[in-house]
């Protein structure tokens, strides 16, 4: 079967050259590159769904079962993303671990700060009403939170 390949090579000779392939011959260098960019957006969803979410490891009984899990774990992580997206673009940088904070957040980040929105955000509005309150300093409550929600 015939093949086009797009050879790419760092003008600076920083990083290795990288080859590219596509077995439809009409395409332009370019739009082969293009397709391997978005692909791979697509190969990042799907392992970062598979390592926190359990994404393929699910043990179902039944066919309805198996064909409701991973759409539906495919969701939550495209809402969790949505979610983080708001937090991050609203806020400061959430908590995470001080060797990556320069890059861009993970989706382990993603978590971690719906995490915190949740636990810390939701907490004591939701609390039952005539309880006696127990007042914890929201410093200790927030450093306890930033240390569970990215725990793996």
């Amino acid at each position: 079967m015939p093949a086009r390949w797009v050879l790419v090579r760092d003008p600076d000779g920083k990083r290795e050259p990288q080859a590219f392939f596509s077995t439809d011959i009409t395409l332009e260098p370019a739009d082969i590159i293009a397709l391997y960019v978005r692909r791979w957006q697509i190969e990042v969803t799907f392992a970062e769904t598979r390592a926190h979410l359990g994404v393929e490891t699910q043990r179902q009984w039944t066919d309805k079962a198996i064909a409701r899990t991973t759409p539906a774990l495919l969701g939550l992580y495209t809402l969790i993303s949505l979610w983080a997206c708001d937090l991050l673009t609203n806020k400061s940088t959430p908590y995470s671990a001080a060797w990556y904070r320069k890059t861009s957040p993970t989706f382990s980040d993603a978590i971690g700060a719906v995490r915190l929105q949740i636990w810390v955000g939701d907490i004591n509005p939701h609390s039952p009403p005539h309880r006696e309150t127990h007042y914890i300093p929201t410093t200790r409550l927030v450093r306890m939170a930033q240390a569970l929600c990215f725990a793996t």
